[in-house]
């Protein structure tokens, strides 16, 4: 794409440096992103972030803004003088329309260099053209489903495909409850639920497992007995999940009301301490897979942990971490840049991202820039998440 727009953007940017210089401007940054330096050489950048910060899942676009702004507090001090960062919130409302407005306005208003974000993947999948075509570099912390990088260079993500983390959990489960036959149950109208399901589905018949029945619901639902007794009915030996916090948790609670008393294997839209609270003695059992434990016996995760806990109260989740890491990682290739404005400097860095050593593990981008990681099987016990065993 860059190659693309050739010498038609090499003449427009010269008429309109000289322009700008004529009229004794400053020049802005290079490839459109917001960049300048202080008075005492210090590079500013302003970076967007799109979340799902009012309605239905608001809880994840909290924990992700509270993740962010933690990192951001602690960079900006470490890295005075050289680097400040800016951060311009978004609230999506988990909704793709509200998602594009939101990217166009900090594209081509705020003039970031680079997006955090957004929440969901069926989001990503509406903005992630939006910034490829403005040569933006977009970071997704929590975008999961199949294809998030095929839409184009300009997109990376630091959270572990479905693909990834859904199998590890499969395995461990059905070699702890010796799991023959499974049903399956999954919200249809949300890319990142049917790319869940997809891969728990894909990954059943790999290991022999008889399907004995698929469900589905929409987000926004609140009764899933009719669907649950049908499963029950079946009589499986597990039941696969794969739906966001609210719906997923309302589903884990009937089929514990309604006497279904099988392993219950989540995606990774169960990662999240609602979970616990909506779902309640039900959630007890629950398996799912996450690239971040706030119970590691790490260093550096248990000192994100402190501080966290210092600051908003309580135990970071997955979509904490993954927002701290996202933005250190941000920070990193910025400050290796030595462009605060330049999008596709920090492009290229991101593109070389190597042994990160985040709070949710090392990473690195492989070629189509996704995250190479390990993630961790984690189980309900006494009402809390803890590693499976």
């Amino acid at each position: 794409m860059r190659q693309r727009k050739g010498m038609g953007t090499v003449l427009s940017a010269v008429l309109s440096l000289a322009l700008l210089a004529g009229c004794g401007a400053q020049p802005a940054a290079t490839n459109g992103g917001s960049g300048a330096e202080a008075g005492n050489g210090e590079q500013v950048a302003k970076i967007g972030y799109i979340g799902f910060l009012s309605g239905s899942g608001a809880a994840y676009g909290e924990a992700q803004k509270q993740g962010l702004e933690l990192a951001l507090t602690e960079l900006n001090e470490a890295n005075k003088g050289k680097l400040k960062i800016e951060l311009i919130t978004e609230d999506s409302g988990g909704k793709k329309e509200s998602a594009i407005n939101a990217a166009n306005k900090l594209i081509n208003q705020d003039k970031v260099v680079g997006i955090i974000g957004p929440t969901l993947s069926g989001e990503m999948f509406a903005i992630g053209p939006v910034a490829s075509e403005a040569e933006t570099p977009i970071l997704g912390i929590s975008n999961t489903a199949e294809g998030i990088n095929d839409i184009g260079e300009y997109v990376f993500r630091n959270s572990l495909p479905e693909s990834v983390a859904i199998p590890a959990a499969m395995d461990v489960a059905v070699k702890k409850h010796g799991i023959k036959t499974a049903a399956f149950i999954y919200a249809k109208n949300d890319d990142f639920s049917v790319s869940g399901f997809k891969t728990m589905k894909a990954t059943a018949e790999k290991m022999g497992l008889t399907n004995l029945g698929e469900e589905t619901f929409s987000n926004g639902d609140v009764d899933f007995a009719a669907q649950l007794t049908k499963i029950k009915a079946a009589n499986p030996d597990a039941l696969f999940v794969s739906a966001l916090y609210k719906e997923g948790s309302l589903v884990v609670k009937k089929a514990r009301e309604i006497g279904l008393n099988v392993p219950i294997i989540g995606g990774n839209g169960f990662n999240n301490p609602q979970v616990l609270e909506i779902a309640g003695h039900a959630a007890e059992g629950l398996i799912v897979a996450t690239p971040f434990s706030p119970d590691k016996k790490d260093e550096n995760v248990q000192n994100f942990v402190k501080k966290y806990e210092e600051k908003y109260g309580k135990k970071p989740d997955q979509f904490a971490a993954q927002a701290y890491d996202g933005m250190y990682i941000m920070a990193q290739s910025l400050l290796k840049t030595n462009k605060g404005g330049d999008r596709n400097a920090l492009r290229d860095e991101l593109a070389q991202l190597k042994d990160f050593n985040g709070v949710s593990g090392k990473l690195s981008f492989d070629e189509k820039r996704n995250p190479i990681g390990v993630p961790v099987v984690v189980t309900v016990k006494a009402g809390k998440f803890v590693t499976f065993e």
